[in-house]
């Protein structure tokens, strides 16, 4: 297990592509700071270039160097769901987040995933990596290993074995602004969150 980490980490270090397990489903990525593997990852997987990606960090420190303001009640969020099935949108530093991750826009959904090796992936590369789900735009998140479209495992440079856990997409909430919006509901429910 330890070899495959350290051989994700090595190619994510030297600007490659990596499909692995998260805790929701299983993600496709690049590090945040490389614009060629960012550029080559949106072409893999199809992707319009005006859609926003999620990145994924290992701790709200790491989250908090490409976002622009943690606000109280957002630390209060991310203390109790991360590390989880919860992507946070918030405004980020927008010279630190190239513009095909957020879309163009001066947003960015930063998450925790609760999964060991992904968290040790992070770690070890020392940056934010996308995690975008492992398919073609527009097909099915895979959550199972043998739900990978073996056409797309050939176009990237080293796949993760493991398992996801949750099986189901994180919820996407937008603290960017007053009041909070859930974008997407997935396995946790926030709903409450937005009466506080």
């Amino acid at each position: 297990m330890e070899q495959e980490i350290l051989k994700a980490i090595d190619i994510f270090k030297n600007g490659g592509i990596v499909i692995f397990p998260t805790d929701t489903a299983f993600g496709i990525g690049c590090r945040i700071d490389d614009e060629k593997a960012i550029q080559r990852l949106f072409k893999i997987c199809k992707r319009p270039q005006s859609m926003a990606t999620p990145v994924l960090v290992e701790s709200e420190e790491m989250a908090k160097r490409y976002i622009e303001d943690v606000p109280k009640d957002v630390h209060e969020l991310m203390e109790k769901y991360w590390p989880g099935a919860l992507t946070i949108v918030l405004k980020c530093k927008k010279e630190l987040v190239p513009s095909f991750v957020r879309g163009g826009g001066n947003t960015l959904g930063v998450r925790v995933p609760n999964h060991e090796k992904i968290l040790k992936i992070i770690k070890g590369v020392g940056v934010p990596i996308l995690g975008t789900s492992a398919n073609f735009h527009g097909e099915k998140t895979p959550y199972e290993f043998s739900d990978l479209n073996k056409e797309l495992v050939k176009l990237v440079d080293f796949v993760v074995s493991g398992e996801t856990t949750v099986k189901k997409q994180s919820t996407v909430i937008d603290a960017s602004q007053k009041p909070w919006t859930i974008l997407r509901l997935g396995s946790v429910d926030v709903k409450h969150e937005l009466l506080l």
